[in-house]
């Protein structure tokens, strides 16, 4: 199905809060929706491998990596984990590499931007934690939309 946010928010204004963050779309799937899952960490992609393992069907991944531009969070095998195992789409506070490849994989991926480093393994992260991204709050068990023009959340499920 595909998502248009403009159309969501016309209709569900009043439910609705935007991420105000501009990132940009990587992968060849363009628009999204599901139950948000929050990863919350800094520079320490292990816990993204880690959930992105686990059966993501009817889930978006919403990772708050800080907004650190000095490493990526998800590249080209990472992202096919998340295809492998149904992901419906992540959001990345944070950079991706490989962008080249990632955009003609069938994945939806918003992210602030890429970067070639790879980050550091410490096993470092909170899985669940309440995010704040930019003046935003963002839950656990929220549902999430998205496409090229943006990103909504709502405390329920909405279409």
């Amino acid at each position: 199905m595909d998502i248009i946010t403009a159309d969501i928010w016309d209709e569900f204004t009043d439910e609705l809060t935007l991420l105000n963050l501009d990132l940009k779309n990587y992968g060849a799937k363009t628009s999204f929706s599901g139950e948000v899952i929050t990863l919350k960490l800094f520079e320490d992609n292990s816990f993204v491998r880690k959930t992105l393992a686990q059966n993501g069907h009817g889930k978006v991944l919403v990772i708050d990596g800080g907004g650190s531009k000095r490493c990526a969070l998800i590249g080209d095998n990472i992202a096919k984990l998340a295809i492998d195992n149904e992901w419906e789409g992540l959001i990345v506070y944070g950079c991706i590499r490989d962008s080249k490849v990632i955009n003609e994989m069938p994945i939806a991926i918003k992210a602030i931007g890429t970067c070639p480093a790879k980050s550091i393994k410490r096993d470092v992260g909170l899985l669940g934690e309440e995010l704040i991204i930019e003046g935003t709050k963002i839950t656990q068990g929220q549902y999430l939309y998205a496409d090229e023009d943006g990103v909504l959340l709502a405390n329920r499920k909405l279409v």
